[in-house]
Formats: C-alpha cells, sequence, structure tokens
C-alpha cells in the first residue's frame, strides 16, 4: 500500500455544512448505517480500515462509540500527548498515512478513510493521493459551523453505480438525502 487511494466519507447539507457545536445537526440513520459499512467492511477478513480523524471529530463522537470498532482509529491532534484507548496519535495528515503504510501497520489495513472534520478533509483533497469521496447529499438546509470544503467537481468524476452504494434518494425524518461518489485522480 505505498501509493494508497484515500476514501473521504462525509455527509453535507445543501450549504455544504457537515456540523454544528460539534455535532452533526441531522439524524439520519441509514447515513450512519452506510458510514458503519463504508468505512468498517473489508474484502479481506484479516485485514481492518483505517479511519483518520480530527482531534474534534474523536471528540464529538460519544463515548461508548469511541474508538470506532473494528477499524483502526488514528487522531490528528498537535495538542494531545497520550493516544486514548484503542487508538493511534498522529501529528500530521502525512504522519497518518505514513503510519498507515509501513510497519508494523501496513499488513493489516485494506484501506484509509477520512471522517473528518473540516481542515482533515481539506488536506486529504489537497495531496498527492487519488482520492474516492462518499458523499451523502442532505438535501436540506441546516445551520451549520463547519463545511465540507469546495473541491473542484470538474477535476473529479461521477462514479456511475458504484458497488455498494444506494442510487436511489432516501427519505428519513422528512429529510430527502442521496449517497453519490466522486473520484480524484491525481496520477
Amino acid at each position: 500500500m505505498s501509493n494508497p487511494r484515500i476514501h473521504l466519507v462525509v455527509a453535507a447539507c445543501r450549504n455544504r455544512g457537515i456540523g454544528m457545536d460539534g455535532k452533526i445537526p441531522w439524524r439520519l440513520k441509514k447515513d450512519m448505517e452506510f458510514f458503519k459499512k463504508i468505512t468498517s467492511e473489508t474484502e479481506n477478513e484479516s485485514k481492518e480500515n483505517v479511519v483518520i480523524m480530527g482531534r474534534k471529530t474523536w471528540m464529538s463522537i460519544p463515548p461508548k462509540f469511541r474508538p470506532l470498532k473494528n477499524r483502526v482509529n488514528i487522531i490528528l491532534s498537535n495538542t494531545m500527548t497520550e493516544p486514548p484507548d484503542g487508538a493511534y496519535l498522529a501529528k500530521s495528515f502525512s504522519e497518518a498515512i505514513k503510519m498507515s503504510t509501513t510497519e508494523p501497520m501496513k499488513d493489516r489495513i485494506e484501506s484509509i478513510h477520512v471522517i473528518g472534520g473540516s481542515s482533515v478533509y481539506q488536506e486529504a483533497l489537497n495531496s498527492n493521493y487519488d482520492c474516492r469521496i462518499f458523499l451523502t447529499k442532505v438535501d436540506a438546509d441546516f445551520e451549520c459551523d463547519t463545511f465540507l470544503p469546495e473541491f473542484d467537481e470538474k477535476a473529479t468524476a461521477l462514479v456511475d453505480n458504484p458497488a455498494n452504494v444506494p442510487s436511489e434518494i432516501q427519505t428519513e425524518n422528512g429529510t430527502n438525502f442521496s449517497f453519490v461518489v466522486y473520484d480524484k485522480i491525481c496520477s
């Protein structure tokens, strides 16, 4: 896994908002199930996936769900001095990628997923790594203070009918949403 493809998994509403006060402003059970499936399922059952997140994203996960099960959790932080139980700590995005792609971790990792927040998504999008973006488009307006960074949709390709991604519009709690997948190819 010397030059991995990075997977970004994110849900955003119409204004590209992804969070408010450290929380997701909507509750969509099907989206959470999709997130869990994408970030935890592997083709090789002897391997795991990595989830890379910033400290604020880690803190936004309810304590009873930390670390995210059946995934290698890597937290990016310049302020934490010790990794929380069951997680790894990296000072930078590049350090987290290096941890995931070198010994002793590389042989047990299948895929690398970025799960937030905004600055970590920005680093992944600006990196020289190919990225697959799993975007849940929430067709509603929510007040947000954290946003998905803009990415050049012309420099990405919409993936038509990707495996394991529902193609129909979903409705839950009176909110419509859909799953779309983009590829950003650097090579």
